[in-house]
Order: structure tokens, then sequence, then C-alpha cells
């Protein structure tokens, strides 16, 4: 066997992604003859056709489909040996990747995003919000560089993934201004049964965590009337301002709208609602400096959990209600 480039893996790949020999050589911007050749080169220091070229698609034959799997690990080494070299400039460059599930990546990270561009400007930052499922994933597979979540990590990943409980998201009992509940203090976990909720999505994961939370403390989610089923935290506080409902949400989503009253916390007797904020690593790969710092730096508390609750400011009303009440 001789040997093969770099070059040569990169054609190969592309070809595979687009299944066109003619589309790899655009999307690489060089001419169909050079990534042909290129191709006859690699079968044969590998001594095996990675393509059937019988049909109109460049469809990969058996050996083809084993060297692709080794093709996107030698291209991620290669990747990562980059990113290791542009670290040592001391943080004057690179790339740090994040991944994040829907809540905290949309309210969250921004903010600690924020922070990190005000420390090391020069360093670019990419946030990729999706599933706890798929942000797991792509820390596993090296495509995101840290991930933040707020469910469980998948079981089938839970091994090969370092994972560290950092904060804990408050999630409060939200109604809309002028909801009768808008100016009492704390309710009886009976009444919860009397109110209409608005909910997320039953598959989605926070979901999920907020069921089970619930069932902990012994209130039967199958008898909450849910009202309206919505597909993310934005369309939930919408609904409730409209008055179609209340709901449970993350206390890092709301703490504009209670500024502005247009939604009110009320808590439940004997009911604190709180999820872990997990932070994933991968222990086998290199960990950049920026990710590093990101986790030190601007996850200060990633040693010493703590709640991401409601700011005082936020509690104040509540607290004097129930004061009032009590005299």
């Amino acid at each position: 066997m001789n040997n093969f480039s770099l070059d040569q893996i990169r054609i190969f790949r592309a070809i595979a992604q687009h299944g066109s020999f003619k589309r790899a050589a655009e999307s690489l911007y060089i001419s169909q003859p050079a990534v042909s050749l290129q191709v006859q080169n690699l079968e044969a220091a590998l001594g095996m056709p990675l393509f059937d070229r019988s049909g109109r698609k460049a469809e990969l034959t058996e050996a083809g489909r084993t060297f692709l799997i080794y093709a996107e690990r030698i291209l991620m080494l290669c990747d990562e040996s980059r990113r290791a070299i542009t670290d040592l400039q001391n943080l004057k460059g690179g790339t740090l990747v994040i991944g994040a599930s829907q809540t905290t990546g949309t309210y969250l990270i921004p903010r600690l995003i924020g922070e990190f561009h005000r420390r090391y400007p020069e360093v670019g930052v990419q946030l990729h919000v999706m599933s706890t499922r798929r942000t797991a994933y792509g820390v596993a597979e090296g495509k995101l560089d840290l991930g933040i979540i707020g469910g469980e990590v998948p079981s089938e990943l839970q091994g090969r993934l370092h994972s560290q409980v950092y904060a804990e998201d408050e999630l409060a009992l939200v109604v809309p201004e002028f909801h009768p509940l808008a100016g009492v203090a704390v309710i009886p976990r009976e009444m919860l049964y009397e109110l209409k909720f608005i909910a997320l999505d039953p598959e989605s994961t926070t979901r999920r965590v907020l069921d089970n939370v619930l069932g902990r403390h012994n209130i039967d989610v199958s008898c909450l009337a849910i009202e309206m089923e919505l597909s993310s935290i934005e369309a939930i506080k919408t609904a409730v301002q409209a008055g179609l409902g209340v709901a449970f949400i993350s206390a890092t989503a709301i703490a504009k709208e209670l500024k502005l009253g247009v939604l009110h916390r009320v808590a439940v007797e004997g009911l604190e609602l709180r999820r872990p904020l997990t932070l994933l690593t991968h222990p086998q790969r290199f960990e950049s400096r920026a990710s590093h710092v990101f986790r030190e730096q601007i996850l200060p508390f990633s040693n010493h959990p703590q709640v991401l609750s409601l700011p005082d400011s936020a509690r104040e009303p509540a607290v004097r209600d129930l004061q009032a009440g009590q005299e």
C-alpha cells in the first residue's frame, strides 16, 4: 500500500458528502479532472475502489464506507492540531464552539458569551442552540468544545463524556398581570389542579424535566389541565401574557417580563422547583485554551453549584404581598 495525502482525503470526503465529483470539485474550487485524478491515485494507494461509478451518483463502495470513518477521524485530528497551535498565541485568535439546549442557549449563554468577548475580543465564538441529545452528541463527536444542558445526558453517552453540575435553574410559576393570582404571594399546592396550563411539547427535554420534578414533589402531572402545548419558551411567554393560561418557566427566561410587570411570579406552598444545569466536556479530547478559560473564568461557579434564580428585585413584590397577608 502506497502513501496518500490529506488533500486526497479531503477530496474523497467532499465527494462522499455531495455524491458527485462535479459538485465536490465546485465546493473545493478545483477542476473536476483534478478531483478524478486524485481519487484514482487514492484508490491505487489503497488497492481498492472507493466509489461505484456505474450510476449517475457517486456511491460509496463497502471499502469507501469503511475509509470514510477513518477519513473523518484524520481530518478532525488535523483540525484539532491546528487549533492547538493557534491556542499558543495567547488567545489572539481561534474559535470557541459551544452547544446548549434551548433555554440555556437562548437566555443564559449569550450573556456569558458577552462577558467572554469583552475579555477576549479576538476569539471567535459559535453558539449552537439545539436539543439536549444533539448537544451531548456534538461534544462526543468533537463538533463542540463544550455543551451546557438542562436535562440528562443520554444513557449511551454517560461513560464517554465528563458531566459536571455547575448551577441550578429555578422553574417559576408565572401568571399574566391581570390574572386573579397576580397579587397573591403563595398558593396551596391543591390550587395547581384548578389552573389552566400552557406547556412545552411533551417530547422536549425541559417538559420532561419539569414533569419529573413535579412528580418528585407529589404533584400528579396527569391531573393538571394542559390547555395548550407550544414549541418554544417565547411562544409560551406570549401566550401567558395574552391570558391563555399560566406556566412554569425557567427563571432565566422571565427576568425582563417580571421587571416590566407583564408577568408575575406566584410561589407554591412547599414547592421549590429546580433543575441542574450541566457542563459537558470530552475527557479524551484536547481542550482548547479558550474552552478552558470559558469554563474556569466565565463559569466561576463551576466548582460551587449555585441557583440561577430570580433576582431580588423580581421577588420583592411577592414578599411584600406575603407580609401584608400575614398582618
